[in-house]
């Protein structure tokens, strides 16, 4: 696996883990659209994501 520029480091540092891979969240792990959101980020609002356990008002 290729390094890392410094600069794409930089760009990437909110999504790197503590051996320098990127880790997204446990919910965006196998999402398919490209809005995935860091392991770090403790709230998360995602549109698109829709859990099954999730109470749904329908309309």
């Amino acid at each position: 696996m290729p390094r890392m520029s410094k600069k794409r480091k930089l760009e990437w540092q909110f999504f790197l883990n503590h051996r320098n891979r990127m880790t997204y969240n446990s919910l965006c792990r196998k999402c398919v659209h490209g809005c995935k959101q860091s392991f770090r980020a403790v709230v998360m609002d995602c549109s698109r994501y829709d859990s099954k356990r999730a109470k749904r008002n329908h309309k």
